[in-house]
């Protein structure tokens, strides 16, 4: 089993520190959460591919810092935003393969907002098209508040797309929309091929791993009966965790439950 580490555990601290800090704490398989445009390219993304090269590291999958915007620029009703938008998730795509990743993770358009399926799968398909170009899976997540919160919403979307459709699965947003994890896992199973990992409990909702009362072991059978060969992302906010030493002790209840 992979396990690994995103960099957004340390924002704000810099992209680039922040990939530094994740494999000197030991980590070799992370994903780059993005947080500003220069980051795509010049020596803010050389920094980082020297970083992932010096240490090896296996940078699975990157995040964008403009998920917030992404109804606007693809799921509303203005075509012409969509090109643009196109144009702008290139330099993700293009920052993605330099840096070795496979999955763009994508937030997708807001719940509340949302244009009518069939049209929703058309422009994600056009961007999922986009993304194979440079060797790159778009996987939406289920983030709450935008359209894939849902399990159904998102079968609804693998109807439409088929095998196009890709997921990351990620557990704190499963409690934060107050969906069953494992109830995506059978329903989407082997459409879902990354996930971020947190725990949750009486202390918070985005624990790390092992602090909390979340079923791991279980999670984990049910995902490799489906398929999954996928990296177990940690993915905090800096105000979840103290000390680093809590993401390794994370990491190894991690590997103990698999």
């Amino acid at each position: 089993m992979k396990t690994g580490l995103s960099t957004a555990c340390f924002y704000p601290m810099t992209t680039e520190q922040s990939l530094e800090r994740t494999a000197a704490l030991g980590f070799r398989t992370a994903e780059v959460f993005f947080n500003s445009y220069s980051e795509l390219g010049g020596p803010l993304l050389k920094k980082l591919e020297e970083t992932r090269a010096r240490y090896g590291i296996d940078v699975v999958s990157v995040h964008p810092f403009t998920s917030f915007a992404e109804g606007y620029i693809f799921f509303s009703e203005y075509e012409r935003r969509v090109e643009d938008g196109l144009e702008l998730y290139r330099r993700y795509f293009d920052a993605a393969a330099r840096l070795g990743a496979r999955i763009f993770v994508l937030h997708g358009g807001k719940a509340a907002k949302s244009i009518p399926p069939e049209l929703y799968a058309e422009r994600l398909h056009r961007l999922i098209r986009t993304g194979r170009e440079y060797g790159i899976a778009v996987a939406h997540e289920n983030v709450v508040h935008f359209s894939c919160e849902s399990v159904d919403y998102a079968k609804a979307l693998a109807g439409l797309l088929g095998d196009d459709f890709c997921m990351t699965l990620d557990i704190k947003q499963c409690v934060r929309a107050r969906q069953d994890p494992f109830e995506f896992v059978r329903q989407l199973g082997r459409r879902i091929i990354h996930v971020h990992v947190s725990d949750h409990g009486v202390k918070g909702d985005c624990l790390p791993p092992g602090e909390g009362e979340f079923d791991f072991s279980a999670l984990f059978r049910a995902l490799d009966q489906s398929g999954y060969t996928g990296a177990y992302i940690i993915e905090l906010y800096s105000s979840n965790f103290q000390q680093d030493h809590q993401l390794l002790d994370a990491e190894n209840f991690l590997l103990r439950c698999q």
